[in-house]
Order: structure tokens, then C-alpha cells, then sequence
């Protein structure tokens, strides 16, 4: 670096480095140039659009922003605190249409963007994209969009032409919800979980693909500064539809809000 004697620097290399900043800013929303998917290591908690789940307990609001201070992670504490406890259950029986077709927008419990007139996969991807566009003549069917992913913390420029670049999350897995007593519900309350914007999250696809069914002493995002964050959306979707979680999974939750 060039400096004046006594350590100050020139104002031409100051205004050199000024605009130097200003240029690595704007980095992240980076094309490939052939509209396919790329990242870039921006973490999802910078995003300004991404929202505290404890200021998002119905799930309409976007992303998954990290809890950081010290009264959100005792107030996350207390939330996983209410969460029941039990043994995992027999798989048998499970199938994904048990839960209804992949993604409907009849579900009939009253949750949020049921009858609009959307899927909601599609719903999910308006809600968390950014610059997002649509199908020529449709204000529903997302074909491209920028996602700021909380599960790996990159920035996914996302195409419908490479649909399984981004998938849809249910946090509480639906098989896992099975496990915990869903097998027991009528079709409409599974319907309902199964398309609850609170249990869905746009992410990375191979991210989501390594989680499967896994509950969260098994699996956790790989971005470490969300996990309390995912911790508090696996514990919203269990105390909402009243599903336990294992002792280890809650213990697990417990740990990465500092309990």
C-alpha cells in the first residue's frame, strides 16, 4: 500500500480503494451467462430479505434469517423446551401420496396460500426469490428467480429449465412427521403439514437430497450460523401440528441455540 510518510495514504489511492469496495459489494448475484445455476459463498444471513423465525411463526414471511442475540437464542431455548419427546416409529405404511399430490393448492386446514390460485412449490418460490419472473401471461409459474440459500449460505441464480437446482424442504420430513403420529391423522391434517409455508423452504438441491427423512441430531445444514435458526423452524412445525421429535433431536436442537 502507498503512504505518505507518516502512514497516510494518498488520495488517489484512497479513492482507489473506495471504488475497489464498492466493487466487491456488489458481488454475489453472479450469471454463468448461460441462465443455468451458479453460487457464490454470500450466507444467507446478510440477506436483508430473510426473516428471525421467531418474527415468522406462520411461515409467510421470507427465508431463514440467523438468531444471534442473546434474548432470541433464550427465546429459542424456551420454544425447543415445549417440544415432546418420543421413540421414532415404524416407517411402515408411509407413502408420499398419503400426504396428497406433489404440490396442491387445496390443502383444507386454512393455511396460508391454500386456494390462491398457485401451487405451492411455486408460492414458495415467490416468497423467498429474488428478482423473480414468470411464465409469459402468469403471475404464478416462477421460471427464474435468485435464491439466498440458508442451508449453505450461496446465492443460486435458478432456472425452471434445471428445476432440482433448488428443491422445496419440508423441515419436519414428511416420512419423519409419519413416524411421529401423522400415521394416525386423517389425509387432510397430512395434506395441510405437507404444504404449510411454516414446513417449507426453497434450498440447495443436493443439500436437501443429503438430508432425506433425517431429523436434526442426524442432519443439520451445513452453514453453521442457521442451525439454531432450523432449529426453531423443526420445533415451530412440531408444536403446530403437535408431532414429537426424539430425545436426541431435541437435545440436538437444544445445543445450537447455546442450551
Amino acid at each position: 500500500m502507498t503512504r505518505l510518510r507518516g502512514g497516510a495514504i494518498t488520495p488517489v489511492v484512497a479513492g482507489l480503494l473506495a471504488g475497489s469496495l464498492v466493487l466487491v459489494g456488489c458481488k454475489g448475484h453472479v450469471s454463468t451467462g448461460s441462465g443455468g445455476p451458479s453460487g457464490s459463498a454470500a450466507p444467507s444471513a446478510g440477506d436483508g430479505r430473510a426473516v428471525n423465525p421467531l418474527d415468522n411463526t406462520d411461515g409467510t414471511k421470507p427465508g431463514l434469517a440467523a438468531i444471534t442475540s442473546a434474548a432470541d437464542l433464550a427465546k429459542a431455548r424456551s420454544l425447543i423446551g415445549k417440544v415432546a419427546t418420543k421413540g421414532r416409529g415404524p416407517k411402515t405404511g408411509y407413502a408420499r401420496s398419503k400426504f396428497g399430490y406433489a404440490w396442491m393448492d387445496s390443502a383444507p386446514g386454512g393455511i396460508p396460500y391454500a386456494h390462491n390460485g398457485c401451487d405451492s412449490r411455486n408460492d414458495l418460490l415467490k416468497r423467498d426469490g429474488e428478482d423473480v419472473r414468470f411464465r409469459a401471461g402468469s403471475d404464478c409459474i416462477v421460471t427464474s428467480m435468485t435464491l439466498h440459500d440458508p442451508y449453505t449460505g450461496k446465492v443460486i441464480e435458478w432456472t425452471k429449465s434445471r428445476a432440482t437446482t433448488v428443491q422445496i424442504d419440508h423441515v419436519m420430513p414428511l416420512s419423519y412427521d409419519w413416524q411421529m403420529g401423522a400415521a394416525r391423522w386423517d389425509k387432510g391434517k397430512r395434506e395441510d403439514i405437507a404444504n404449510d409455508p411454516l414446513n417449507l423452504i426453497p434450498v440447495d438441491g443436493p443439500s436437501n437430497g443429503a438430508k432425506s427423512d433425517s431429523g436434526p441430531a442426524t442432519w443439520l445444514p451445513p452453514d453453521k450460523r442457521i442451525r439454531c435458526a432450523y432449529s426453531v423452524r423443526f420445533a415451530q412445525v412440531s408444536l403446530k401440528y403437535a408431532l414429537p421429535v426424539t430425545a436426541a433431536d431435541k437435545r440436538t436442537m437444544l445445543d445450537q441455540c447455546g442450551g
